[in-house]
């Protein structure tokens, strides 16, 4: 990929340049003898809006995803394959009917304001990749219509944006460390340097962090990241540099049926130790990897002058990895006549064609066995069993089994520009401002599917390195050009606005060994027109209306298939529109909205056929079609009560129903939108006096439907998570701060069933406990 070599010495050059500078310093941490500000009833614009507080992230440990604080803001659903986050292909987010998941890319998520460059598993980026827990600064959630100028176009139900913390203007040094269950620890640092130049402050921080998985404790996850932050003001310019390299390796969940869950809801039907089958050893759970690096770096500056701002930003991002799997057979793509299986000789590589058929058994000379004939096999696990080609028993003495360990790489560069600029003016006696900008992304991704022939099946799933066969090799290019343009006038009493943005998207696919033509298509939006009004009325109390067009351009995986349609394929549109209220006092905030989403052109994959288990070949077959779309309509209640300064109280409360409009059969018409829960219900207490801190959070989520055809109901279920601890100053001569605390996540212990995809579940994540300590100096 061009320029990656210069990229990755870039960013590696930010990083270094902020440790030279961070320096093992303290600064003394903020009290808690009163409850902090919860900043849950939005900002004062026409549409709904929440940010994360305090208490939220208190909630969960220093071990948890940055996604796991959302989960209790209205309209909102967060499901992980564990309580700490450790496997993004189980990770599942749903807002309004939208979701992120598997297999669909609806809801947009931005770092610091930059776009995250996709959600998928396949080679896309959450926020955990970005942003350590413990260097979180709040996380703003706008649930539909969205500010105009939000940089995804993939934000059709809902924006995320994480954004990371300023430094300090002393110096500290903060270590945390924490220990849990399932062999669950992380170390964490972050230096915060004070004044290093005038103006100019800056952090680094680095943290280690490892688990298992809860089911079998045998998975090997671990996760480390290096970020670094400085800020400066450089006479009217304020400079913010932030980069990241976060490097995780996750062993997966498998998603199971409800009878399944119903017949043992503690096993996902992953095996941890490997067999002498390799028909079983298809699950084995540290078969199911995920392997992932992410670089990300942006350099932004803010200028001001009387009545305009300006500002801009340049960034880079890096992500190369690969998704493993374990077939349970040698994929035949070559003939060897008479001869024994060249793709058993290790150093041999053959590159693209097609799968001539499958090596299940061979003699002691690589030379293809068939099973003895009449024989049925007795294999019931996994997926049903299988036929007697998989079976050892059928075989005469001295067969030996083969199998693959599949790897599909993932390589992406991005490299974009954003640009804002804020004029602030009089129209007659009114306030007027206005507001416009661009975003411009060059991306460039790759992928290739490789095959590794296990040494020897039966006793392990180590492979060759040198694979047998390059399925295939493909690149694709995507060039992403934003404009927009938003002007507000207040007449105090009432605030309008009125916008309108438009996407320029350019996709292009190309196969490396020259198999299939190349593909282009352009994905341009239509003029996407937004508007709003905020009328207050008294001190405390505001109504507010949104309306807003947002768009999803053609994703680049729909180039991956050879059977998509593309001359009948549109992107993805919704149009959004918020009622609501807002209520603010000092004791108690409150917000109540209505919502209704049209969502059309849904994109699904549809694959060829439906084989029981998986079909490892998959990747030039099936195809992406339009799917009519989704209907949603809903409320999101919250409401924050300050009892004392020692007491506060939140609640929020979700009641949606989205239902999939369109003709296909597969998705009818009026049926509810599977995954997507009717009722969500938060009541969280919290406390704090003088040097201790405690609270208990409870959510409840409603039945939700696990297929399209609404024949599967999962039950509803309710979560509890507890926290307590203490904060010391000064506990010991050398330490400024101290504080010690105990999360429990799921203290009841329930059962159920998390996140869904591809009209199937993960099991929630247990009752799991972590202990944090955390030191300032």
């Amino acid at each position: 990929m061009k320029l990656q070599t210069q990229r990755n010495i870039l960013s590696g050059a930010i990083l270094l340049a902020l440790s030279n500078q961070a320096m093992a310093v303290a600064q003394p941490a903020p009290a808690n003898d009163v409850i902090e500000e919860v900043t849950v009833v939005g900002r004062s614009v026409s549409y709904a809006n929440n940010a994360v507080s305090s208490e939220m992230i208190n909630q969960q440990s220093a071990m948890t995803s940055a996604l796991a604080v959302i989960d209790n803001l209205p309209g909102v659903l967060i499901n992980e394959g564990d309580t700490f986050g450790s496997d993004d292909w189980s990770t599942t987010v749903s807002i309004r009917g939208f979701q992120l998941s598997l297999d669909e890319q609806q809801i947009g998520i931005t770092i610091d304001g930059i776009a995250n460059g996709n959600s998928n598993y396949g080679g896309g980026s959450k926020a955990n990749r970005y942003i350590d827990t413990e260097n979180l600064g709040t996380v703003e959630v706008s649930q539909g219509t969205a500010d105009v100028a939000s940089r995804s176009n993939e934000a059709l139900g809902g924006t995320l944006n994480f954004t990371t913390m300023d430094p300090g203007t002393e110096q500290r040094l903060t270590v945390s460390l924490t220990g849990g269950d399932f062999d669950a620890q992380k170390y964490f640092a972050r230096f915060e340097t004070g004044e290093i130049a005038k103006n100019t402050y800056a952090w680094i921080s680095l943290s280690s962090s490892a688990n298992s998985d809860w089911i079998q404790q045998v998975a090997d996850n671990e996760h480390d990241h290096l970020a670094g932050k400085i800020i400066s003001k450089l006479g009217a310019v304020d400079v913010t540099a932030y980069a990241s390299y976060d490097d995780a390796i996750e062993a997966n969940y498998q998603r199971i049926s409800l009878e399944q869950f119903a017949e043992d809801p503690s096993w996902d039907r992953l095996i941890g130790q490997v067999t002498d089958v390799p028909y079983i050893n298809q699950v084995y759970r540290n078969g199911w990897q995920t392997h992932r690096e992410n670089v990300f770096t942006y350099l932004q500056g803010d200028y001001a002058v009387d009545s305009l701002e300006v500002t801009a930003n340049a960034y880079y991002h890096h992500n190369e990895g690969h998704g493993d799997w374990v077939p349970p057979y040698v994929v035949d793509v070559n003939d060897d006549g008479m001869s024994a299986n060249s793709e058993l000789v290790s150093g041999t590589t053959y590159y693209g064609g097609e799968a001539l058929g499958r090596l299940y058994y061979v003699d002691s000379t690589g030379n293809t066995l068939s099973p003895n004939a009449g024989c049925a096999s007795s294999l019931t696990f996994p997926y049903g069993g299988a036929g007697a080609e998989y079976d050892p028993a059928c075989y005469a003495a001295g067969a030996v089994p083969v199998a693959s360990y599949r790897h599909t790489h993932y390589g992406k560069d991005r490299v974009g520009l954003n640009a804002d600029f804020t004029w602030y003016a009089q129209i007659g006696e009114f306030n007027n401002t206005l507001r416009g900008g661009f975003w411009y992304e060059d991306y460039e991704r790759e992928e290739w599917r490789d095959w590794h022939r296990q040494i020897d099946p039966r006793v392990s799933a180590n492979f060759d390195n040198t694979p047998y066969w390059v399925q295939y090799s493909r690149e694709f290019f995507v060039d992403t050009t934003m404009f927009y343009l938003e002007d507000e006038i207040d007449f105090e009493v009432a605030r309008l606005r009125l916008g309108a943005k438009k996407f320029l998207v350019d996709l292009e696919a190309q196969d490396v060994f020259g198999e299939r033509n190349n593909i282009s298509v352009d994905s341009d939006s239509d003029t996407l027109l937004s508007a709003g009004i905020v009328v207050p009325v008294g001190a405390s109390l505001e109504v507010f209306a949104g309306y807003a067009e947002n768009f999803a351009a053609i994703k680049d995986t729909v180039l991956e298939r050879d059977a998509s349609a593309l001359e009948s394929i549109e992107p993805e549109t919704a149009e959004n529109i918020d009622l609501g209220l807002r209520y603010d006092t000092d004791r108690f905030s409150a917000s109540l909205t209505y919502y209704d989403i049209t969502f059309d052109n849904r994109l699904t994959f549809i694959a060829p056929d439906s084989p029981d288990g998986i079909d490892f070949l998959i990747g030039t077959s099936g195809q992406f079609v339009n799917v009519g779309g989704i209907e949603s309509s809903g409320i999101e209640a919250s409401a924050t009560w300050y009892v004392s300064n020692q007491w506060s109280v939140y609640a929020s409360y979700t009641n949606n129903d989205s239902t999939y409009t369109g003709e296909l059969s597969d998705f009818p018409s009026g049926n509810t939108v599977y995954g997507s829960a009717e009722d969500l219900l938060v009541v969280s207490v919290d406390w704090a006096k003088e040097n201790y801190f405690a609270g208990l959070s409870g959510k409840y989520v409603g039945e939700r439907y696990m297929d399209a055809l609404n024949t599967q109901r999962v039950d509803d279920y309710t979560t509890y998570d507890f926290y307590a601890g203490v904060s010391l100053s000064a506990p010991v001569e050398g330490i400024q701060q101290m504080d010690l605390r105990v999360t429990v996540n799921n203290i009841t212990d329930e059962s159920y069933i998390g996140g869904i995809s591809g009209q199937a579940g993960w099991i929630g994540a247990p009752r799991t406990a972590a202990v944090n300590l955390k030191l300032a100096f």
